[in-house]
């Protein structure tokens, strides 16, 4: 069975849950933005919560099937159509054979996630068949969809039930201003006292460069570093350090000015000190932040941390255990 791809969207590739393990290679794990929502996209289908899906961002793709399957879409408010005709979202509905299927602008969030029953068939690479473009790896040969591309859908399993879905609980509220929970670190201590808490209490905006690779924020009170002699290796910069590693979701401040949230696409490592990170329930939210949107950065403990990671998987477990 396969999906013939007539308008691709702005930004729709193929994603699952990730690649795992390459990250000191250098390779990032790419995968969903939004991995709740692509796992309850799939999980509403009887699908693995791993299988491949389309991740659109900001508006959706235009495609033909060539043979009926059911579909859910979750994420993004963003309607979905068969033929013209609207359908819900966070539901599963039926694709007829020869129907097209389409979107409306988006109206909340930022990428919405359909899945398909039986899951997008492309090739593994390096145990995921997430899509990172900027290595040229995985998904529809290594980049987004493009006019006239044609995707291959896996065999259904045959469990997928019309009209199921997700109960109010586990839908997403989006918001127009978001609080992203920060670990403080790793070199929070090269800024000043004064300027490390007034990152905290400003309001910062998301910038129109917001992608897979990393969110960029601007409108705050430019962030001032302690003057130090460069340690070797280091650049001239006062935000430079010697080259370490990025944890995905961590903070940089390039000059001090526009501070980046790294995605899951980002760089493993450089020269950039980084004031701290996202905690990884947050992650998701992150990756529906519309550009525009308001942000403010909420320091939290290792202990809060790890507290909200377990309420997460809590979610999880939730979504697997749907009815």
């Amino acid at each position: 069975m396969t999906i013939e791809v007539l308008k691709p969207g702005l930004a729709t590739s193929v994603q699952d849950t990730g690649r795992q393990g390459y990250y000191h290679l250098g390779i990032p794990p790419s995968g969903g933005m939004d991995q709740r929502s692509l796992r309850a996209a799939n999980l509403l289908l009887g699908n693995p919560e791993g299988a491949a899906v389309l991740e659109c961002a900001l508006m959706g793709p235009e495609l033909r099937f060539q043979q009926a399957r059911s579909v859910a879409a979750c994420g993004a408010q963003m309607t979905p159509r068969v033929n013209g005709e609207p359908q819900p979202l966070n539901e599963v509905f039926r694709v007829p054979a020869g129907a097209t299927l389409s979107f409306d602008f988006v109206k909340a969030g930022a990428r919405l996630y359909l899945a398909i029953e039986g899951g997008i068939d492309v090739p593994e690479r390096l145990g995921s068949r997430s899509t990172y473009a900027l290595g040229g790896l995985g998904g529809l040969q290594g980049r987004p969809l493009r006019p006239g591309d044609t995707l291959a859908v896996l065999p259904s399993p045959g469990v997928a039930r019309e009209g199921r879905r997700l109960p109010e609980a586990l839908v997403p509220a989006f918001a127009k201003h978001y609080l992203l929970r920060v670990v403080p670190g790793l070199y929070a201590h090269r800024l000043t006292d004064e300027s490390r808490e007034r990152f905290y209490e400003e309001d910062w905006t998301v910038a129109s460069e917001a992608d897979r690779i990393g969110y960029r924020m601007k409108g705050g009170t430019r962030l001032a570093f302690l003057e130090r002699e460069p340690p070797f290796g280091a650049g001239d910069d006062p935000s430079n350090i010697v080259d370490a590693c990025y944890p995905i979701g961590s903070i940089q401040v390039p000059s001090g000015s526009e501070p980046i949230i790294l995605h899951r696409d980002a760089v493993s490592g450089g020269g950039y000190a980084m004031i701290g990170t996202v905690i990884s329930a947050d992650m998701d939210w992150v990756g529906q932040i519309q550009p525009h949107q308001r942000v403010r950065f909420v320091a939290v403990s290792l202990d809060e941390a790890l507290a909200a990671r377990q309420q997460y998987q809590r979610c999880l477990a939730a979504l697997r255990q749907l009815p």
